[in-house]
């Protein structure tokens, strides 16, 4: 196998870098495409915090991931070698992580909040995509994931939206939102405005990779 085409997906918190990636991912087979998520690499820290430690520490600094294992990981795919590791499993306790096994493929994604701060990761991308949406739109995605689907208080997500998400983008992702090839604003609710543009995407990497 050649060395695979590399592609970042970088989006603040409620930017739809999932559902993004879930469009993306269509369009490929499993043998087509592999997918290293930076949320897969945080530091195992918050099992034995209370409530009010967890609310307090902050999730959006880049000393958060283990840095050194993800570019290793990324090398290794990049390399056509099989990574296994545990999946993140957002500090629930009660969940036993699964072993995720990732198959070098064709096309690499690495996709992460700081995955174009960390430069020898930025380096190594031959595509940069920023998802972008506005600060009012991205609050209620993050709100209705947050409240729903990890039980947390809104005080709580309010808490960690000021202090914690914001500050982070603002630092370590707007900055390098200039260097990337594509910006696609996300502001809309029609699933169909995402697909067309994966549908693009896409298209042009089967013609120009496969």
């Amino acid at each position: 196998m050649n060395k695979p085409y590399i592609i970042g997906i970088a989006g603040g918190s409620g930017s739809g870098k999932t559902f993004f990636l879930k469009c993306f991912l269509e369009h490929f087979t499993a043998d087509e495409v592999c997918l290293v998520s930076q949320d897969d690499y945080y530091f195992p820290v918050a099992h034995n915090m209370t409530p009010e430690e967890n609310r307090e520490y902050n999730f959006d600094l880049p000393a958060t991931i283990d840095h050194e294992h993800f570019q290793q990981d990324i090398s290794k795919l990049f390399n056509n070698e099989t990574i296994i590791k545990p999946e993140y499993t957002f500090n629930n306790p009660t969940v036993v992580p699964k072993m995720l096994e990732i198959k070098p493929a064709p096309i690499l994604i690495v996709e992460g909040l700081f995955i174009l701060h960390f430069r020898d990761i930025a380096d190594m991308l031959d595509m940069k995509v920023f998802i972008d949406a506005d600060e009012d739109i991205a609050l209620q995605r993050r709100l209705k994931r947050d409240l729903i689907e990890r039980g947390y208080s809104h005080d709580d997500v309010m808490y960690k939206w000021i202090n914690h998400v914001v500050p982070a983008y603002k630092e370590y992702l707007l900055p390098y939102k200039d260097e990337c090839d594509r910006i696609i604003t996300n502001n809309s609710h029609v699933a169909q405005d995402i697909i067309a543009v994966t549908e693009e995407i896409s298209a042009g990497l089967r013609k120009n990779i496969f």
